[in-house]
Parts: structure tokens; C-alpha cells; sequence
């Protein structure tokens, strides 16, 4: 009886023993189907305000594939954004790199600058991981023999040329040239004047300060003894506005010419009546003139209730092509993902993407803008 009754007793314990196993069970099963995906720009410094604006356009994405369902290799996958600050400094962006190798991501969408997206892919590629920049265009980056590295705009070398040919188009003969020093500012302003000498342009000087700087007035002034048809600048806009201000304060008639760094909507704000003599160049195509650009506007300003900055399409459409390699790859593997990578076509908001052999995309365009009233304007396309 006693033996019968210590049976019964344990049969409770048993049954909650098990039921303790299955759920412990299923809780693994759940935390198996979550995959990571690394998103890596400058939430803080600067140019917070272009690093949210790529976040954004990630986390829609991957918010969307998850309210959409996703099935890989048989298993159901909940994506989760690993998204991270870099600050748009070359060490942090390293740190934050091993990091997310550590988290064991199976993808990268970053990081926004070429300078930091340059030191970061070393570690991306002795990890075997995947590296998507939505907006770093820096030849270099593409170009040290990684197999992990792309990129879904044109690059500087492309952009570069694009813009000092729209400007001997509209008359300039001279120029001054300025860079902050930084991978992408100086790469940029290196290919406009190479490819402004090869037009026969005259390039007076070539300038360099840092992308912290906030006071242009003793470069400005000597710029403006040279009497240049343009100043040419290559940096981003939290420096880029004040250089234009400044350069209307001392009374420049010079064209203010940059890349997509300074070529965003803030820059209205940054140089304020100065922004209508800005031209710029930007690496893709103009949002209205992308295939998914209006749907993808109106969702995004549901979503967070803002407009884009500009790159935002660009990072959405990143998360889709890791996931379009994912899918098929048929599996989360990170090396069967990056051999799915070459063989990409994938349709989205900025079109047809397809790669070269070094990651850089097969046909690249660049828009040409100016400001009105301090209003962005489209101006022109060149499709490279």
C-alpha cells in the first residue's frame, strides 16, 4: 500500500517533470528559429541623422519579412535587427564589428561611411560574413580581395566624374578643391580632380581640414584670392552646410559642388539661403525616379513618421538581398549565404541589383541635384 502510494505520489512529479522538459524543449526550438542580421551606421555624432535614416530603412524591412513569414531549410525565422552605433569612427566601427561576429549575425548591412565600412570588412572577411553598404563608395572598399564585401550604390569612381563633368557642362572652368580627410571625403575629391584635369578644367588648389571642423574662414579666404568658378568639397553635411555658409558670409560667387555626403535635405538647414548655391552628385538614383521609390516613401513615413534622409531605400533593399541569398542558399549558414551572394538578381524599390566579381554593382547611376528656396531639386541622371 505504502509502495502504491509513493507511485501515485510521483506520478504528478513525473507529469510535471515532463511537461518542465517539453517546455524547456520548445523554448529552444523558439530561440533556434531567431536569425540576426547586423546593422551598423552612426546613430550618435554629426551625422546621427543619415545613420537613423539607414537604421530606418533596415528595421522596415525586417519588420516587414517578419510580418510576411519566413521559411528556411523547413524552420519558420524570426528575424532580429542587431543593429549598432558606430559613431562614424574607424576604431568604434572595429569594435562594433567583433562584436557582431560574436553575436553571431549571419549578415552585415553597413556600414554607412567608407571609412569605417574599410576597416570593419577585415573582420567581416575573416569571419565569413556577408557585408552589404548601403552607402559607402569608396572604391577601396570593394577592392582588397574580400569576397564578403558589396555594395548596392555607385562608387566614387563613378561619382566623382559624374559631378566635374555637370559642372563643365554648366560652364565652370575653374575649380578649388577641399576634402575632410576622411576615406570618403578625400577619395571623392581625388576623383573629381582627376577627372576635371582630364576635361581641361584648372584645378587652382587642393585643400584638406577634418570632418570635425566647424570654421572654414581661413581656407574660404585664400580660396577666394584664387577667384575659382567652384569650390569643390568632399566631406559630409554637418561640415559641408557651415563651408557654404561661410563661403556666402565672405562673399564667394563660387558654385559649391559635393557628393552625396553633403547632397541631403538637413543641408538646407545646415547652410541655410547659402544651400541654393549648392550642386551635388548622389550615388543611385533619385527617389522618384526609383521603381519601388513612392510605395517605399509612403511606407516609411507611416512607419516613423518622417520623411528619408536618402539612403534609407538603399539599406532596406540590402536586408532583402541577404535574405534573397538566404533563401536561396536554403539555409542561415553565413558561408552557404555568401556563396548564394554572386549570383544576385534581385528586383526592389532602387531597381535591379546585380554584382561584379568584386561586389560593386554592374550598373551604377548618379543624380544630380540642386537646392531652391531650400528645397532639394532633382536636376539630372547619368547612368555609368
Amino acid at each position: 500500500m505504502e509502495r502504491s502510494t509513493v507511485g501515485m505520489r510521483c506520478k504528478p512529479l513525473i507529469t510535471v517533470a515532463l511537461a518542465a522538459a517539453a517546455f524547456a524543449a520548445a523554448s529552444t526550438a523558439m530561440a533556434d528559429q531567431v536569425v540576426k542580421i547586423g546593422s551598423v551606421e552612426p546613430t550618435t555624432g554629426g551625422i546621427s541623422h543619415l545613420g537613423k535614416d539607414n537604421e530606418n530603412g533596415a528595421r522596415l524591412a525586417v519588420e516587414e519579412i517578419n510580418a510576411k513569414g519566413l521559411t528556411i531549410g523547413g524552420k519558420k525565422i524570426t528575424l532580429q535587427l542587431d543593429a549598432q552605433d558606430d559613431a562614424a569612427d574607424p576604431r568604434q566601427a572595429t569594435q562594433v564589428a567583433q562584436k557582431l561576429v560574436d553575436d553571431k549575425v549571419v549578415a552585415v548591412i553597413g556600414h554607412l561611411n567608407s571609412g569605417t565600412s574599410i576597416p570593419a570588412s577585415k573582420i567581416y572577411s575573416d569571419a565569413g560574413i556577408v557585408q552589404i553598404s548601403p552607402s559607402a563608395t569608396n572604391p577601396t572598399y570593394t577592392q582588397q580581395g574580400f569576397k564578403t564585401t558589396y555594395r548596392v550604390v555607385a562608387t566614387d569612381a563613378q561619382q566623382g566624374p559624374a559631378l566635374a563633368s555637370y559642372a563643365q557642362a554648366k560652364g565652370v572652368k575653374s575649380v578649388a578643391v577641399i576634402d575632410d580627410s576622411t576615406a570618403y571625403g578625400q577619395g571623392l575629391a581625388n576623383e573629381f580632380e582627376k577627372k576635371a584635369k582630364a576635361l581641361g578644367l584648372k584645378v587652382l588648389s587642393h585643400d584638406a581640414t577634418n570632418d570635425k571642423a566647424v570654421d572654414f574662414r581661413a581656407i574660404l579666404t585664400k580660396v577666394k584670392g584664387e577667384n575659382p568658378d567652384a569650390i569643390m568639397y568632399g566631406g559630409m553635411d554637418a561640415t559641408g552646410g557651415p563651408l557654404a555658409k561661410q563661403a556666402k558670409q565672405l562673399g564667394l560667387r563660387a558654385k559649391i559642388l559635393s557628393g552625396d555626403g553633403v547632397c541631403t535635405d538637413s543641408l538646407a538647414q545646415l547652410a541655410g539661403p547659402a544651400a541654393d548655391n549648392v550642386l551635388c552628385s548622389q550615388a543611385g538614383a533619385a527617389l522618384e525616379k526609383m521603381p519601388g521609390g513612392t510605395d517605399f516613401l509612403a511606407k516609411y513615413q507611416k512607419r516613423f513618421n518622417q520623411g528619408i534622409k536618402f539612403d534609407a531605400p538603399f539599406a532596406y533593399d540590402a536586408v532583402y538581398i541577404a535574405v534573397d541569398a538566404m533563401k536561396r542558399a536554403n539555409s542561415t549558414d553565413p558561408a552557404k549565404i555568401l556563396a548564394a551572394m554572386p549570383a544576385t538578381k534581385y528586383e526592389g524599390v532602387i531597381g535591379t541589383t546585380t554584382f561584379d566579381s568584386k561586389g560593386d554593382l554592374t550598373h551604377g547611376i548618379i543624380s544630380i541635384y540642386g537646392y531652391k528656396s531650400g528645397k532639394k531639386t532633382f536636376l539630372d541622371q547619368v547612368k555609368m
